[in-house]
């Protein structure tokens, strides 16, 4: 069985780019960093997000992607991919991010991580991609990553195996919620039933359903 690992940890703080005539903020541009780098108070050391509400938080204090995803982003786009290109934290090599259970726990380092949700995108990756349907595309291809709560605060390093601790029974992936959001909506009802869901998409799916009013989500 293939180790899997911690191959990069990446960090950037937010820049101004033009979009449309209009100069917006994001901290998409991220880069990998050396050493041992501290995760706490629901954030990488180091690491800033532009929008407060839609990127950072406890239920998306970390951005976690597969490397092997970031290789087929490099041969949908025909060029190289580095790692941190999707705005990921933790680069991981031998480990299908994108298909883990939501509640699963991982170790990496002295870290514990707790799967929330799926990352639903944005302009911003259409920005970092100098792609304009980098976005679409990136939602149709069903490969969003994980993002992460920490569960135990310490320090994380390339090189770190990452260790599942635990996984619910439900077998609900992250690839599930992703799929649910774009694709499957009539399966929104499924979303309500996975207590470790992260809130906004069970906001999104009690909206759909008719059970919460627009300004409460």
């Amino acid at each position: 069985m293939t180790t899997a690992l911690l191959i990069s940890v990446n960090v950037g703080l937010p820049r101004d780019v033009e979009l449309g005539g209009e100069v917006k903020q994001t901290a998409i541009f991220k880069e990998p960093v050396p050493g041992r780098v501290k995760i706490a108070d629901h954030h990488v050391a180091g690491d800033r997000q532009a929008d407060q509400v839609s990127h950072a938080g406890i239920h998306k204090a970390v951005y976690a992607y597969a490397r092997e995803d970031l290789d087929f982003w490099a041969a949908e786009l025909g060029r190289d991919v580095e790692d941190g290109f999707v705005g990921e934290n933790l680069t991981i090599a031998g480990y299908d991010v994108s298909h883990a259970v939501v509640g699963e726990r991982w170790r990496l380092g002295s870290v514990e991580f707790e799967v929330a949700q799926p990352r639903i995108p944005c302009w911003k990756l259409g920005v970092r991609a100098g792609d304009r349907t980098m976005t679409r595309r990136f939602e149709q291809a069903l490969r969003p990553g994980a993002y992460l709560r920490v569960v135990r605060e310490g320090e994380v390093g390339a090189g770190d195996e990452l260790h599942v601790l635990s996984r619910p029974d439900h077998g609900f992936t992250v690839f599930d919620g992703s799929r649910i959001y774009h694709r499957d909506r009539d399966e929104a009802q499924t979303l309500l039933g996975i207590e470790e869901l992260a809130p906004p998409l069970k906001n999104w799916a009690r909206k759909r359903l008719g059970l919460l009013e627009p300004a409460e989500a």
